[in-house]
């Protein structure tokens, strides 16, 4: 029997009770990872499924190891408490996935600060923090990879002006990982970007005011695991400094085909991609 290409590797995926992390997660485990879940769902919320514990149980009959920590990733202590709880359970940390995201599109002038901040302090400070805290750990990782869900940099006036403080935070994930692929050069870890090509069917776009007409035109998150698994497969050295895009990854591995993850003819293309 072959051994599964992500046995014995651990991942710390932030945010994943649900949605595109815990498919990545989900991924990961079916091919032998050890998943460790940071995320502040401790109790099933009244419009979104699942908590950090009941993904654990999902991981871990897919195959992999889970552990789930609650906590915030923006809080310094609780990325801490969740690194140290993966090197005490697993031996060590070979791949990151900042997954924990915060969206508000509001127009500048009905945008709070409070969710200004909290778009800031989820996106840029949680994925600075987690990193930063298993750095010390993914320099002795198998394969070692970071992996940011984060779009590439389009400057196209367009996407500037569609939602400034949002893409501000997402570009902001984007270029920690674009300048840590440079600092950490020399250390053999994989910084890379993933952003999916069309809408992805998950609860926060079902629970928006035209769900149901977008989750029709939506792929199924299936697609961003399998990118995710066939990326952190790859050797570090090959994706580092890339920004993915799933349906580009999985055509690039030879999967011509992506009608089984749904979306119908014409799916709706995500944020801050050009339809050519």
């Amino acid at each position: 029997m072959t051994q599964q290409p992500l046995a014995d590797r651990t991942l710390v995926v932030s945010g994943g009770s649900r949605g595109i992390g815990l498919a990545i997660a989900l991924g990961a485990a079916r091919l032998g990872a050890n998943v460790v879940l940071l995320a502040k769902t401790s109790e099933p919320h009244p419009k979104l499924p699942g908590t950090v514990h009941t993904a654990v149980e999902e991981v871990e009959a897919a195959g992999g190891k889970g552990l789930a920590v609650v906590g915030d990733v923006r809080k310094e202590e609780d990325v801490a408490r969740a690194v140290e709880a993966a090197v005490d359970r697993f031996g060590g940390i070979d791949v990151v996935v900042n997954n924990a995201s915060a969206i508000a599109t509001e127009p500048t002038e009905r945008l709070s600060a409070k969710k200004f901040d909290l778009m800031m302090d989820i996106n840029v400070r949680g994925t600075f923090l987690l990193t930063k805290a298993a750095l010390p750990h993914l320099r002795g990782g198998t394969n070692a990879q970071v992996m940011t869900l984060a779009p590439p940099l389009n400057l196209n006036p367009y996407w500037l002006g569609a939602h400034p403080s949002y893409t501000l935070s997402k570009y902001g994930m984007t270029l920690l990982s674009l300048g840590w692929a440079s600092e950490y050069a020399d250390a053999g870890i994989g910084f890379s970007c993933l952003w999916p090509q069309t809408y992805i069917a998950t609860s926060a776009v079902t629970n928006l005011a035209d769900g149901d007409e977008l989750v029709r035109r939506s792929r199924s998150a299936d697609i961003m695991a399998d990118a995710a698994a066939t990326i952190l497969t790859r050797p570090a050295g090959e994706v580092n400094g890339q920004c993915f895009i799933d349906a580009d990854v999985l055509s690039a591995s030879g999967v011509t085909d992506l009608s089984r993850y749904g979306g119908g003819d014409q799916p709706m293309w995500d944020i801050f991609l050009d339809q050519s």
